[in-house]
């Protein structure tokens, strides 16, 4: 049987051991996550949406999963400074990630978004970004904590779980939602690690922390890649 088709935008990366030229790439235990669901992983390419049709180009996956990577220019959900601590900020990456994030929910086709990705969502739909969340005491870089999952939602029905312990490497968090979110995880610090959006058109789940770190080991974080796979493999 044929492996749904899940695209996965692909995040610049400067410098490859095994390449003689900088690289477009996707984390390696990401892509295995989506191969151990059932998917076909497609990286594609970021190309600017103002010359290029996203809505065509995306229309024949079956699936799209959303990455983590660097953050996004703070200009893009209004705000008039930026943050030391902004890093890693690339302004064809950015276009292109809102726009992914648009397109996927218009069309209804399923939409995993990780880190990054669900930051990207947020500020695709109008909502804002804390640019930095503090020190050591007060960041989730480096960490695993545990997250409360809210009963009813689709996160819950994916990982069968009220609580998950997720991997996180993140400075920033949701600020203001964007228009139609709702929250569907948080940790013990009120931090929001998961959002949906009760009308979107097709499956659509996002989560602030990378369940790609422990899925090979942790069925919970697995099981949103399944649900993934899954949903993508029931449109077609």
């Amino acid at each position: 049987m044929t492996r749904p088709l899940i695209a996965v935008p692909a995040r610049f990366s400067a410098t490859t051991s095994a390449l003689r030229y900088a690289a477009e790439v996707n984390a390696r235990a990401l892509i295995e996550a989506v191969w151990r669901a059932g998917g076909e992983p497609a990286t594609i390419h970021p190309a600017d949406p103002a010359v290029t049709d996203v809505t065509a180009r995306l229309a024949r996956f079956d699936g799209v999963l959303l990455p983590g990577g660097g953050d996004l220019a703070p200009y893009r959900y209004g705000a008039a400074d930026t943050h030391d601590s902004v890093y890693d900020v690339d302004d064809l990456q950015d276009a292109f990630d809102l726009e992914v994030a648009r397109r996927t929910l218009d069309l209804g086709i399923p939409l995993l978004a990780v880190c990054r990705g669900l930051q990207a969502v947020n500020v695709a739909l109008g909502g804002t970004l804390e640019q930095d969340m503090g020190g050591p005491e007060r960041e989730h870089r480096h960490t695993v904590h545990p997250v409360a999952i809210e009963r009813g939602t689709l996160l819950e029905r994916a990982t069968g779980a009220q609580k998950a312990e997720a991997s996180c490497y993140h400075h920033q968090r949701v600020e203001r939602l964007g228009s139609g979110l709702t929250v569907t995880a948080r940790a013990a610090d009120g931090t929001v690690e998961g959002l949906e959006l009760p009308d979107a058109e097709g499956w659509f789940t996002a989560v602030q922390w990378h369940p790609e770190d422990t899925a090979h080991e942790d069925p919970v974080q697995q099981a949103l890649f399944d649900a993934l796979v899954g949903g993508a493999g029931d449109g077609r």
